[in-house]
């Protein structure tokens, strides 16, 4: 299964539908943000192509716009994803409802549970510095071995080559379930920098 080849803001969610996931049974908390300031503008991959423009824009009323090709050698289009924002303890935080992410991805349904959720949630650790944006994914393994230690409630589904991660809880047990040493990558998994054109100009321009 291909993963997604940009989400900007979601670069992480680049990794979403990948063979390795976590998935999360309810949003994290009450205190969920529609949008978050810092993030007004246009970001793109530090490691884009020209031409590329693999990345995101956040415009003034809070619309986030992904940049993805639907189809490969396609052109690049921009396709609105609505995310939410988390903010707990002093680390930021991307939720995306699945439902949110047709048209840029064809999800699975969750793998081994019965019967199958209606709706889950994806999580991604943000931290910006400067112009400089930094997405971290959840640790797969580390969630993995949170659910085995205890640590975690949830269910595994792992082969040869796929493990598929579900987290259960209520919006508080997600939410507290975030500080879960090991349940983010130390790295990050992308790295986006803001530019100071629009969107249109940079699709334009083909910037890099």
């Amino acid at each position: 299964m291909n993963r997604l080849t940009a989400l900007g803001l979601i670069a992480c969610l680049m990794w979403l539908a990948a063979c390795s996931e976590t998935r999360f049974e309810s949003p994290p908390g009450q205190n969920i943000a529609l949008c978050d300031t810092h993030l007004a503008g246009l970001w793109l991959a530090v490691d884009s192509k020209p031409g590329e423009l693999d990345g995101f824009e956040i415009d003034a009323e809070c619309h986030t716009r992904i940049l993805t090709r639907t189809e490969a050698g396609g052109p690049v289009q921009a396709i609105q994803v609505p995310v939410n924002f988390v903010h707990q303890r002093g680390k930021h935080y991307v939720v995306v409802a699945d439902e949110a992410l047709k048209g840029l991805v064809e999800l699975p349904p969750i793998h081994g549970v019965n019967p199958v959720p209606k709706r889950n949630f994806f999580i991604v650790r943000y931290e910006v510095h400067g112009d400089r944006l930094r997405l971290f994914n959840v640790d797969d393994r580390g969630a993995a071995h949170a659910i085995l230690d205890g640590t975690l409630e949830g269910t595994i589904s792992s082969t040869l080559d796929e493990l598929h991660v579900y987290v259960r809880g209520s919006r508080e047990q997600i939410l507290l379930a975030l500080d879960t040493p090991g349940l983010f990558e130390r790295k990050a998994s992308s790295v986006l920098r803001r530019r100071d054109v629009t969107l249109e100009e940079a699709m334009r321009e083909k910037l890099p």
